[in-house]
Formats: structure tokens, sequence, C-alpha cells
């Protein structure tokens, strides 16, 4: 037994390891590149790739390219935190995962079980998994977000276009007039335009980034009547209207969710504290009356 369980750490230790050296070693003509990168002063010419791009470039050699292809959309699902891009989020798992290894390693030294095993295995792989947990929940968050915001934008700028503005002027009015993640996603659509990006290539990476269907809905609306030449005021018209239905729609059914929620906290918390209330003087009365008997 103790055999099978110290092959199991071993087996949880090691890829861990190979992973974590990957990471920061990598093959060394990338290393003597990023060196010289990190040396070179501003102006002097050379590679037009930067160290991080290298750096990412060699941490993303340790994963397999599906896996940091997702990680990468959940990023950009997220707004692509600018203190967590994906080199430093691929770099820091592994590190977890080491972490959570040597906290198994202290529950398995007091004498290795197949359950303290299948424990220090599972802690491992937890610490592993949590950025992306903790991405995953940050980017559905953001989208429940746009979610919420799309169809007052939506007003906004068909209040613009009805004003006698483009739908690129509504757009960045309601832009900076607004906040939160929608407003973001329109003025960087914005800005891909004027760099030069196609009308239709920039809402629908918008649309691809946020991987919300009421966006993608919409996106997809005005691609076509951009393409077509169909009133963009009758296009905003119909959708924001689509939107406030679908808005109120998403309440009421939360709304009916409701009284399922509150039945288990009802049944664990509540009603045990009103019997103890209500019977408990009763209970207590009965005990004395047998007592004294």
């Amino acid at each position: 037994m103790q055999i099978i369980a110290y092959a199991a750490i071993l087996a949880v230790i090691l890829p861990i390891s190979v992973m974590t050296w990957l990471a920061f070693t990598g093959d060394r003509a990338g290393l003597r590149n990023i060196q010289s990168n990190l040396g070179r002063r501003p102006g002097s010419g050379g590679s037009a790739v930067t160290a991080n791009e290298q750096l990412a470039a060699l941490t993303k050699k340790a994963m397999p390219k599906g896996y940091a292809a997702w990680l990468d959309k959940q990023l950009a699902g997220a707004g692509r935190p600018k203190d967590w891009p994906l080199a430093r989020v691929i770099m820091v798992k592994p590190l977890l995962a080491l972490a959570g290894a040597m906290v198994g390693i202290f529950v398995v030294a007091s004498g290795p079980t197949t359950p303290k095993v299948l424990l220090m295995v599972g802690i491992t792989a937890l610490a592993y998994f949590v950025p992306d947990i903790l991405i995953r929940n940050y980017a559905q968050k953001r989208r429940d977000a746009i979610k919420l915001e799309l169809p007052n934008a939506l007003d906004q700028m068909l209040i613009s276009v009805q004003a006698g503005l483009g739908f690129e002027s509504a757009m960045s009015r309601a832009g900076q007039n607004g906040k939160g993640p929608l407003a973001d996603e329109l003025i960087r659509t914005l800005q891909d335009i004027q760099v030069g990006r196609s009308r239709k290539e920039a809402y629908l990476a918008m649309a691809q980034r946020v991987d919300v269907p009421d966006l993608r809905s919409f996106v997809r609306s005005v691609v076509q009547a951009d393409s077509y030449g169909i009133a963009i005021a009758k296009v905003l018209e119909s959708q924001a209207k689509d939107m406030r239905v679908k808005r109120r729609q998403r309440a009421e059914e939360h709304a009916m969710k409701m009284p399922v929620k509150m039945l288990f906290p009802l049944i664990f918390f509540i009603l045990p504290t009103l019997f103890i209330v209500v019977l408990g003087p009763t209970v207590l009365s009965i005990i004395d009356v047998f007592a004294n008997k």
C-alpha cells in the first residue's frame, strides 16, 4: 500500500515539476533572446517581438494548444485584465499546483493512505485550476452585466440615430456616456475601426470576444443592414424592442425561481427555529411533569 501511495505522490509531483521547468526555462535559445531583448536599449532596433511575447510563447509550450486557446478565449471574455495576461496565468498555474502538492505532502507525511493520497491529488488539481475558475466566473459576471446594459445602450443609440447622428457616432456617444464592460467594448470596437479595420470585422470581433447571444444577434443584424443598405434606425428600433422583451422575460424567470431557491433555507433554517420557539416550552413542561412523577 505504501509503495502505491508513494508512486501516486511521484505521479503528481513529477509532471508539475516538469511543467514548471518548461514554463520558466524552455529552450536556451529563447532564453538568450529574452535576455538580449531585456538588455537592449529603446530605439536600438532589433526584433520587434517583445520579451513578454517571447515569454508567453515559451510558457505556452508547457500546455496543449487547445487548452491555451481556451484560456485565451476566457481571458478575452473577461476583458483581458491588464494585471493578468495569458503568460502570467500560464506561469502561475504550475506554481499553484506545486504549492497544493506541498500541502498534500504534509497531509500524507503522517502516514500514506489511499484517502490521504486522493486528498493530495484533489488539492493539487484544485490549486492548478483555481485561475481557470476565477477567470471563468469573472467572464460570466461580465457577460451578465453586458446582457443587462445592452437594452439601455440600444435605446441611447436609437435616440441618437433618430436625432440625425450616424451609427458610429451614436455608438461612440453610448460608449462615452455608459459605464461598465459594454461601454468598454463599444469604445474598443470604434478604436479598431479607426486603426483601419473594416466595420464588419470589428463588429464580428466584438461579438466573438463578448460571446453574448443577444449582442451576437444585434451584430448580425447591423452587419446585414450595412450589407443590404437597410436603414439602421429600423434595425435599432426592432433590436431595442426585442432586448427589452428578453430582459423582462429573464426578470420574470428569476422571480419564478425564487420560491424554489427559498425552499431549502426555509426547511433547514427557519422551520427548525420556529419549531424550537413554539414547541420548546411545551416539551420542557412535559419533561418537568414526568420528572416530578
